[in-house]
């Protein structure tokens, strides 16, 4: 069996002070006048090459130049609907139907100035940063939890009359006396006098809302990403209602072969991810995920 003898290899050029300052640096300040670190700024303030300092970075799974959206909820029943939905994704009641449902608004019909360069070999696909608006459209939609076919209408508006509209639709669409559980979001058509009538009218509809702040826990949030990543944000549309036909495209297009979203984050996960952001925003500003109370004058 053959042995490294010892001391072979190529010795590390910098010690482990070096890179721990390295890694200090980046976590725990800014270069001046700015808002994260580059590779070349931090070669720089620490006297290192770029690629060490990227070296550094990758071996240490840290990435200054991205940053992701963040909300910790205010709900004071956040428990209690995170529990409720979780429960519903995990263990789906039997002889029910669970749909997730919410309104995609204000989707842009954007007409490019050109036409676009065609993919080729060592070349992407380009388009003009530049375009004309045509107007906007609203897209309701309603996500089958079991086999992941979409239900969707497009309306000029999102008010209480399109939602009440749509719901007779998925009425009409899952026919029978099979309960319908509905989740949903705190958008306040949602809970409108005449939608909670229209709900009171039929009670097979089982709302479940998800906690304020929490529209990741929709999983037809996940499909609107789908829908905007393949079909929106690359096309180019002259009118509100080409755009409108491209969504029923893509629409019927998924249905044909339907991917399930499957659910696999479980309640005490979730919360204890949720209880380190929020020790470590006490850290950083103290009360700041408290809710907030407005005084009223006498």
């Amino acid at each position: 069996m053959w042995k490294v003898a010892p001391g072979r290899g190529r010795k590390p050029t910098y010690d482990g002070d070096k890179v721990k300052a390295v890694l200090d640096a980046t976590l725990q300040s800014k270069p001046k006048g700015m808002t994260q670190w580059s590779c070349r700024l931090m070669a720089q303030q620490q006297g290192l090459s770029k690629s060490t300092v990227s070296n550094i970075w990758r071996s240490h799974n840290l990435k200054p130049h991205r940053v992701k959206t963040f909300k910790l909820s205010r709900d004071p029943k956040f428990l209690d609907k995170l529990t409720d939905v979780i429960g519903l994704y995990l263990h789906p009641p039997d002889q029910a139907i669970v749909l997730c449902v919410d309104e995609k608004s204000q989707i842009q019909a954007l007409n490019r100035t050109q036409p676009g360069l065609p993919l080729k070999k060592g070349r992407c696909g380009t388009m003009t940063h530049d375009y004309k608006r045509n107007g906007t459209t609203t897209l309701f939609a309603a996500l089958e939890l079991a086999q992941g076919k979409v239900v969707g209408a497009c309306h000029q508006r999102h008010r209480n009359q399109e939602f009440r509209k749509f719901l007779n639709a998925l009425d009409q669409q899952f026919p029978g006396k099979v309960p319908l559980h509905v989740v949903m979001d705190n958008y306040g058509t949602h809970q409108h006098p005449q939608v909670r009538a229209w709900l009171q009218r039929h009670p097979r509809f089982v709302c479940h809302f998800v906690p304020t702040s929490c529209s990741w826990l929709n999983l037809i949030e996940r499909w609107f990403a789908e829908l905007t990543c393949k079909r929106v944000r690359r096309g180019s549309f002259f009118s509100v209602q080409e755009l409108q036909q491209a969504i029923e495209e893509f629409l019927q297009a998924w249905n044909e072969d339907p991917k399930p979203f499957v659910w696999t984050a479980t309640v005490e996960s979730i919360t204890a991810k949720l209880s380190r952001c929020r020790q470590t925003l006490e850290r950083i500003q103290p009360g700041s995920t408290q809710p907030r109370t407005r005084k009223r004058g006498n």
